[in-house]
């Protein structure tokens, strides 16, 4: 399969945990592969390069790391330092990146695993966040599968009508105002 001929399924795997102001997307997803490959797939520089939207200088995998992240397909670079601040393999990793804080969860489910992502994003670009994030985790698990489409984010994800159809789901879902630009206003 190409990136041409993947087609996203329904806005079902996010939600949205409300404190006030503060807002936190959490995206579920079961895959059908084990925790240790995809605890790999989150820490290891090269394979986030295959379908995270930022690049990782050197391995998540370990506490304490401090590692470079650089956005990808953003209008303007963004790179920022983070801690990793919790490197549990292969169940729990955190770390923060661009100033919101990432909690990826893995828990076994069968022979696959059951990956649970927490973050906070700002509300206005709350489900921009789902459906960037649902893409991505799609292309992780062709990734896994022996079958990668190719990483999809940015500005490229946002021209493509699978994104647009999944924003626009997610934004009716959290009740917010569909976005289509990351620009403050």
């Amino acid at each position: 399969m190409t990136v041409r001929e993947y087609s996203p399924g329904p806005a079902n795997a996010a939600r949205v945990e409300k404190d006030g102001e503060n807002w936190t997307l959490v995206l579920v997803r079961e895959m059908r592969h084990a925790p240790e490959m995809v605890w790999e797939a989150l820490t290891d520089p090269a394979q986030l390069r295959e379908w995270a939207p930022f690049d990782a200088d050197r391995s998540l995998g370990t506490a304490g790391t401090t590692a470079t992240l650089t956005t990808v397909g953003a209008p303007s670079p963004h790179v920022t330092e983070t801690t990793v601040t919790r490197a549990d393999a292969p169940r729990a990793l955190e770390y923060t990146w661009g100033g919101f804080d990432m909690r990826w969860q893995l828990d076994a489910l069968g022979g696959g695993t059951r990956l649970t992502l927490w973050t906070n994003i700002d509300r206005r670009f709350i489900s921009m966040g789902a459906a960037g994030w649902h893409i991505c985790l799609d292309v992780l698990d062709q990734l896994l599968s022996g079958t990668p489409i190719g990483r999809t984010v940015g500005a490229e994800v946002m021209k493509f009508s699978g994104w647009q159809r999944l924003n626009a789901e997610y934004a009716r879902q959290f009740e917010v105002e569909p976005r289509s630009q990351w620009r403050s206003e």
